[in-house]
């Protein structure tokens, strides 16, 4: 067995252990930390639901949509009245310029309760237009990733993209036009796809450096157990003996251009902000319809329904419906996950926040690492080897998947 294989086989199995969560009818209001964290933002509606995606999204609706939109401000305002500070501010979904005035209002009051120094918005490619980017610098956007997946046209089309948002050439010349209106454009990329070939790969890569966005992010290919079903009857078997082979052209071909800011996101030297809050900031608060939060030593999560989601925010309740406590031990292995997936992790960091060093409360896991050549220790880090970058895409590939299972069973215990 390949180590990268015992790797997912393992954290397919803790996943089930460490992602249970537990419904509670009254969730106690978590009390806001100290310094600044994070807030992520999700609006969960498409134009069209892409088969691959496991994220929580609905079709769009308008009238739904702008109701969804009234409740979110209540709910970030709450966070406001309970004392919380927000440093950063990323908003994802679904399709968050779905309706851009919404977003613009709902940016104009997150600003004028917590003046973020980040904000970053995930769209899709329809939505590259230059008025748009400049409403979104209007209100601090300085990051904007949008969803490329690829710009091969048969993938395109399978995958359903192609007759929403056009072939790759067209792409990239809307990616191309964009550029220099946002602070950081990011490309979201998705490669380890059924039927695709190094060929395809390379041409992906080279429509990159034609453009030359300021960041990539190069994402293995994560299906639920339940998108699985859909992707094989369209594509075939995902074959990770391939995504290995792929990882290590990305990470070959890209270095000529870009240096890694995490195992799977690529940056040019003047490109610091990243799409994993979860990186940068220990704690972060999640709004919206089935968001996570990571408050202390727990993982919160909002109600999955947009009725019961709208319905407790007018009776000025907090939506929160499901709660995960860690143990200290728990919280130091997120922990060092979420670290190395960023590269490296302080020792002393790590000490001062569980109370004990890295390798000795977590021998097994750095023994392991350390004798499959995936990291080293060098000036009181760990840092991740070239190697360890591809294991840690493997525990992150498996953790989100975790996550999407949790989405998965969340979505049809109200039906969906």
């Amino acid at each position: 067995m390949r180590v990268e294989d015992f790797i997912a086989w393992f954290l397919r199995l803790k996943a089930k252990d460490y992602l249970s969560f537990k419904d509670f009818g009254d969730i106690p209001i978590p009390s806001p930390p100290n310094q600044d964290i994070e807030l992520y933002i999700h609006i969960p509606f498409c134009e069209q639901l892409c088969p691959y995606c496991s994220f929580h999204r609905f079709l769009y609706r308008e009238p739904q949509a702008r109701v969804y939109f009234d409740a979110l401000r209540k709910e970030i305002s709450m966070y406001k009245d309970l004392g919380y500070k927000f440093g950063g501010v990323y908003v994802g979904g679904g399709t968050p310029t779905i309706l851009v005035d919404e977003l613009l209002k709902t940016l104009e009051l997150v600003n004028d309760l917590f003046s973020p120094a980040e904000i970053s918005v995930e769209t899709n490619p329809d939505r590259l237009q230059v008025d748009i980017l400049e409403d979104l610098v209007s209100v601090g956007v300085k990051r904007v990733s949008v969803g490329i997946q690829s710009f091969d046209d048969d993938l395109l089309k399978k995958i359903g993209r192609y007759g929403k948002y056009g072939g790759g050439g067209e792409l990239k010349h809307k990616v191309m036009d964009a550029m220099g209106k946002v602070k950081t454009l990011n490309l979201d990329m998705i490669y380890n796809f059924p039927g695709q070939t190094r060929d395809m790969l390379d041409k992906d890569i080279d429509a990159i450096f034609e453009i030359e966005p300021d960041q990539v992010t190069f994402y293995p290919l994560m299906i639920s157990d339940s998108t699985r079903r859909t992707m094989e009857s369209l594509m075939g078997t995902v074959d990770y003996r391939k995504e290995a082979f792929f990882y290590s052209i990305i990470r070959d071909r890209l270095s000529a251009l870009y240096a890694p800011s995490t195992a799977w996101c690529f940056s040019r030297s003047d490109s610091k902000m990243i799409d994993e809050y979860i990186v940068k900031y220990d704690q972060y608060v999640g709004v919206g319809s089935g968001s996570f939060g990571l408050l202390g030593r727990a993982i919160y999560s909002n109600t999955f329904s947009l009725d019961e989601y709208v319905g407790m925010l007018d009776k000025g309740r907090l939506p929160l419906k499901t709660l995960k406590v860690f143990s200290n031990k728990e919280m130091a292995r997120y922990f060092f996950l979420m670290s190395l997936f960023g590269l490296k992790l302080d020792r002393y960091a790590f000490k001062d926040k569980f109370g004990e060093d890295v390798c000795k409360m977590l021998w097994p896991e750095c023994v392991f690492f350390m004798l499959s050549g995936g990291m080293s220790i060098k000036n009181g880090r760990l840092e991740l080897t070239r190697r360890g970058e591809y294991y840690w895409v493997v525990m992150m590939r498996e953790f989100f998947i975790g996550v999407d299972n949790f989405r998965d069973q969340a979505r049809k215990g109200i039906g969906l």
